[in-house]
C-alpha cells in the first residue's frame, strides 16, 4: 500500500550532525546572532531614551544655569546704618548694602494641558475636565485665523536656592528671595475663570484702552503683546513672542497680592535691613528679568521684547527663570537707624 503522506512532512530525529548541517546552510539560527540581535535592541533603546532627556528641561539644568554672572548682577549700593547697645553703652555700627538679583521661580508657558517641558514636575498640572487641549487656534486651512494661540502657564518655585547661594556668597552678603523650592505659585490648569475665560479681566482698562500695559511699542515695531487679560488666549504669529508674553502675564500675577485668580503671591514682606523686590513690570528690568532655559538655555538675562535670534519649540513648551532684585544688608544692631545709597 501506497504511502499517502507527503515525503516532506515527515520528521525526523535531530541529531547533533544533522543540527550542524542546518547551521550550515543557515537553516538554524546561531546563539551570536541572537545575541547581536538583543544587542542592536538594547542599544536602540538606550539611544531612545538619551534622545528624549537630552531635550527635557530637567532640575539638574535649572540648578546648573543659576551660576550665572550676568543675572546675578551683584552691586554695593550704599551703607546700612545701626544702633548697638550693651551694658557698656550704646554706638552706632554700619554695615555695606548690596543688591542683586535672585532667581526666584522657574515659569513655564507652553502649547499642550499637562506637558509642562520641566519633566519633574509636571505631574503638578495634569489635564482636568475643565482644562484641557490648547495649542493653535488652527487647523492650517487657509480660510482660518492662524493667529490664534492659547497656552498654559504654571510658575514654580526655582529649585537652585543652594547653588545659588554658595554661588553668589562668593561676592560678598546676600539676600534671600521670596521664592520657595518647587512651591506652586499658579498652576492655569486650576486657575480655568480666568485664565481660559478671561474673566474678569476681560473688561478691565487696561484690556479695553490700547497702548496699556503692552509688551514693546508700536513706533518702535517691536509689539510683543499686551499684558491683559492676563489669560492664556492671544494672536501673535511667532510661537515665542507668545510664550514670552504668556510668561510675562503669569509673572505679572504672581508678585501682585489680591488678584482676581487662584495663585499664591510669591512676594516677600519688607523689614529692617532687607528691601524685596516688588510688582513685575514688562521691559523693565529694575523689577526683574528673564533666563531663558528651553528650548535653548541662556546664560544672560533679559527683558521682553528683546532683540536676537528667538529659538522656536518644535512642541510649542517654553520656560525661563524669573529673576528679581532685592537690597539688603547684615544686621550689626538693634535698631535700624536708616541707610545712604551711593547714588
Amino acid at each position: 500500500m501506497a504511502d499517502d503522506k507527503d515525503p516532506e512532512s515527515k520528521t525526523e530525529e535531530a541529531t547533533p550532525r544533522k543540527l550542524e548541517d542546518a547551521r550550515k546552510k543557515g537553516d538554524v539560527a546561531k546563539s551570536p546572532d541572537v545575541a547581536s540581535a538583543l544587542s542592536l535592541l538594547g542599544a536602540a533603546a538606550v539611544l531612545l531614551c538619551s534622545a528624549t532627556s537630552s531635550f527635557a528641561l530637567n532640575t539638574a539644568t535649572i540648578i546648573s544655569s543659576t551660576l550665572s554672572p550676568d543675572c546675578l548682577e551683584y552691586r554695593v549700593t550704599g551703607i546700612c546704618y545701626w544702633l548697638y547697645c550693651s551694658l557698656s553703652g550704646c554706638s552706632v555700627r554700619t554695615s555695606i548694602k548690596v543688591r542683586h538679583y535672585v532667581p526666584d521661580a522657574v515659569v513655564s508657558s507652553y502649547s499642550n494641558t499637562g506637558q509642562n517641558p520641566w519633566i519633574e514636575v509636571r505631574p503638578m498640572s495634569p489635564p482636568t475636565p475643565s482644562a484641557q487641549a490648547g495649542g493653535d487656534g488652527t487647523t492650517n486651512e487657509d480660510h482660518e485665523n492662524n493667529l490664534a494661540k492659547f497656552k498654559n502657564a504654571d510658575v514654580i518655585g526655582h529649585p537652585g536656592g543652594q547653588v545659588f547661594s554658595q554661588f553668589a556668597s562668593a561676592s560678598g552678603y546676600i539676600c534671600q528671595g521670596a521664592g520657595t523650592a518647587f512651591m506652586p505659585y499658579l498652576l492655569s490648569t486650576f486657575d480655568t475663570l480666568a485664565w481660559r475665560y478671561n474673566m474678569p479681566e476681560a473688561v478691565y482698562p487696561e484690556s479695553l484702552i490700547p497702548g496699556m500695559r503692552e509688551i514693546g511699542t508700536r513706533t518702535r515695531l517691536n509689539l510683543w503683546g499686551n499684558v491683559y487679560p492676563r489669560g492664556g488666549f492671544l494672536h501673535q504669529a511667532d510661537d515665542y513672542k507668545a510664550g514670552a508674553v504668556v510668561a510675562q502675564r503669569a509673572g505679572d500675577v504672581v508678585t501682585r497680592r489680591g488678584q482676581l485668580h487662584v495663585y499664591q503671591p510669591l512676594m516677600a514682606n519688607a523689614r529692617d535691613g532687607y528691601w524685596p523686590a516688588g510688582a513685575l513690570i514688562e521691559s523693565d528690568a529694575s523689577t526683574g528679568k528673564w533666563q531663558r532655559l528651553t528650548p535653548r538655555l541662556s546664560n544672560t538675562c533679559t527683558v521682553f521684547p528683546h532683540a536676537g535670534h528667538l529659538p522656536q519649540a518644535q512642541q510649542g513648551d517654553y520656560a525661563w527663570a524669573l529673576w528679581r532684585p532685592y537690597s539688603c544688608c547684615q544686621r550689626r544692631g538693634q535698631v535700624f537707624l536708616g541707610s545712604v545709597d551711593f547714588n
